[in-house]
Order: C-alpha cells, then sequence, then structure tokens
C-alpha cells in the first residue's frame, strides 16, 4: 500500500447521475478527511449539477462517458480525455461503481493516463488494469447500502472518516433565491408544506399518474397545506397534470428550481413524497422525512440515514434490465410480485412520519 502522503491529488470517477454523486459524498470526505487530498471528479453531466454543493470536490471534469450511458463522444474523445487526465498529474483513482457495472473500462482510462495508483471493486480479475483490486461479492454473498460500498472502497487505501451523513452545502445567494420563488407563488416559507416529485429518468420507476392525483386529494383532504408538484422544466406537463387534477391547493412549480434553490426547497418541506431518484438522496442530506415509492430496481439506494418510510413496487417484467448481476438479484430479493402503493398506504405512512411536521396533528417520533 502507498503511504498516505502520496494521495495528495485523487481523481474520483463516478460517471453516473446526481444521486450516485451524492451517496459517494462521504467518501470523498473520508479522502478529504484522511489524507488532506485534492478531489477531482469525474462523472456525467447530469451527475456534475450537484458537485459545487459538494464541499469535499475541488475541480471537477464533467463527461458522459460510452461505457455509462452516452451517444456524445466522438472518435478519438476517450484518447484525449486520457491525455486531458495525464496532464493533471493524479496520484490515484478512485472508481466508484454500483455492483452491476464493470469498473474496468474507467480503470483503462486511467491506466492510459498514467495514474500510478488505481482502486476500484471488480468481480473479475483486472491484472494491471487495478493496483488495488477489491474482489466484488455483491450481490452474490451480500448487499450493502452505496454508501456503505463506497465508503469500503476508500477504506481500502486507508481513507476513513466518522462522519458518514450525506451533507451539501447551499451558498446564501441560493437561498435568497429561493425564498423569492416562493414568496412569488404565495408559499410563507416559514409555514409547512408538502413536496410530491413524480418524475424519473426510467420508465421502470415511474408511479402512475392517476395515482398521484389520488395520493394528492387524499393529502389535501388530510392537511391544509399547499401540496408542491416539483419536477425538471422538462417534466412541467406531467406536474401540470397533476396539479390540476389534485385541485387546491396543489401547484405544479416545475422547472421554477435551480439545483441550489431546489435543494432548500427540500431543506424547509415538511415531507416529501417521492419515485426512487436523486431527489430522495437531497432531501436524505437536508434531513426531510419522506416516503420513497420505490421500483425494486437497486437495494443500494434507499435513503441514507434520515427519517424515511420505503413503499416498494415491482418492476414489469419487460421494462427489467437484461444484466445478469440484476437478473440475479431480480430473482432472489425481488422475486414476489407487489403492487403499486395505494393512495391510502401513502396517506397511512404519511400520517406516521409527516404530520408532525404538519399542522393540527400529533404523531410519534421516526424510529
Amino acid at each position: 500500500m502507498q503511504e498516505p502522503n502520496t494521495y495528495q491529488n485523487v481523481l474520483c470517477i463516478r460517471a453516473d447521475n446526481m444521486g450516485d454523486v451524492i451517496m459517494a459524498s462521504p467518501a470523498f470526505r473520508a479522502l478529504k478527511e484522511t489524507f488532506g487530498s485534492k478531489i477531482t471528479l469525474l462523472t456525467s453531466k447530469a451527475g456534475s449539477i450537484i458537485a459545487p454543493y459538494i464541499a469535499y470536490v475541488d475541480d471537477l471534469i464533467a463527461v458522459d462517458l460510452p461505457w455509462v450511458q452516452s451517444n456524445s463522444l466522438e472518435n478519438g474523445a476517450i484518447q484525449a480525455l486520457a491525455e486531458e487526465l495525464k496532464q493533471k498529474a493524479f496520484d490515484a483513482a478512485i472508481i466508484f461503481t454500483v455492483y452491476s457495472q464493470s469498473a474496468l473500462p474507467a480503470a483503462m482510462l486511467a491506466f492510459m493516463a498514467g495514474i500510478p495508483v488505481r482502486v476500484a471493486y471488480a468481480r473479475e480479475n483486472p491484472y494491471q488494469l487495478l493496483t488495488h483490486w477489491i474482489p466484488d461479492s455483491e450481490p452474490y454473498e451480500m448487499i450493502r447500502h452505496q454508501v456503505e460500498r463506497d465508503l469500503g472502497l476508500v477504506k481500502h487505501i486507508g481513507a476513513e472518516t466518522t462522519e458518514k451523513k450525506l451533507l451539501l452545502n447551499v451558498p446564501d445567494a441560493d437561498r435568497r433565491a429561493f425564498t423569492q420563488i416562493l414568496s412569488g407563488i404565495k408559499i410563507d416559507v416559514q409555514k409547512p408544506f408538502i413536496v410530491l416529485h413524480p418524475g424519473v429518468s426510467e420508465e421502470k420507476r415511474q408511479y402512475p399518474k392517476v395515482l398521484w392525483i389520488e395520493t394528492g386529494r387524499a393529502l389535501a383532504r388530510q392537511f391544509e397545506v399547499p401540496i408542491l408538484i416539483s419536477g425538471s422544466q422538462a417534466e412541467k406537463q406531467l406536474t401540470d397534470d397533476i396539479a390540476d387534477g389534485i385541485g387546491e391547493p396543489a401547484i405544479s412549480v416545475a422547472g421554477c428550481f435551480s439545483i441550489g434553490t431546489f435543494i432548500c426547497l427540500l431543506e424547509k418541506a415538511s415531507l416529501l413524497i417521492s419515485v426512487n431518484t436523486g431527489t430522495i438522496h437531497i432531501a436524505a442530506a437536508t434531513q426531510t422525512p419522506m416516503i420513497v415509492l420505490y421500483a425494486q430496481t437497486n437495494p443500494q439506494h434507499t435513503p441514507w440515514k434520515c427519517a424515511h418510510r420505503i413503499l416498494e413496487f415491482s418492476v414489469h417484467e419487460h421494462l427489467r434490465s437484461r444484466n445478469r448481476v440484476i437478473r440475479h438479484v431480480n430473482e432472489t430479493r425481488y422475486a414476489d410480485h407487489i403492487p403499486y402503493p395505494t393512495p391510502g398506504e401513502i396517506l397511512a405512512e404519511t400520517k406516521l412520519i409527516g404530520s408532525a411536521r404538519l399542522p393540527g396533528k400529533s404523531m410519534p417520533a421516526f424510529l
């Protein structure tokens, strides 16, 4: 193993989405606290938007790599990226993956860049591509939360931290902008409100629009608070339809928030109800109570160290991955069919976890 003082300039490769980057952040913190590393994050363009809010990231390279999901790289782009990385003279490359991914394409990139220490989990023998190979026993022998998996990766080179919660830093300018946005839609930031987040990047994680509407109506009958339907600008038609279907007091706010002001929104929300997407990891960082309508995709990605309830549902067979590792989890852990959670079930969970923050109710603390 290398001496700790050699890990001064570290490349962290997490070439996935925003939620994956957030879940890797305690591992970044461990590197920073243990070695005082300068950390450069190589991630996707989608993942890069959260990087400015993670205090442990010093520099950023945003590239959609072809072994994750991309159609934008031209011939020669990988060689050019390897040369760019070589010029930065990194001491080590830490490659973060979920158990269904291969780290070897990223290891090859780091090898091409001449990075002397290359650390990753791998199921197959990486030979010279990795200098620090952790044989991957997931998901066949065990399944850990993604945060634990990532912390275990950096621990292999001696990096540890005692603070394992997710943390995001929001500048004062974003907080001021957030207050102005809510004032513009006539929401008092000091009073309770609920956020519903229906948008997904993959159809298999989608909760039906009609059930979102029924859920919103049930919440409106039970609690006299605004219900904000959040999403990206591209999801505005969906959030408008849901808000219209619920009626008063629902408000569609898709496209109203930057990532910084969206963090503020979740921080102030009394309750979040969301599908399993990056939003739930932001909410975990803001310690916002949440109910997650959790498509049975990856059990590693539940909310981390925060008050939450999970209502799972099965992914339709025609939408399931062909990846044999994922198929193994589907066939063992997710073999039984689970229907969509009903609005009644969601309301019952709201009474258990969210009512302490909502007016007129006194509910037991989350356990």
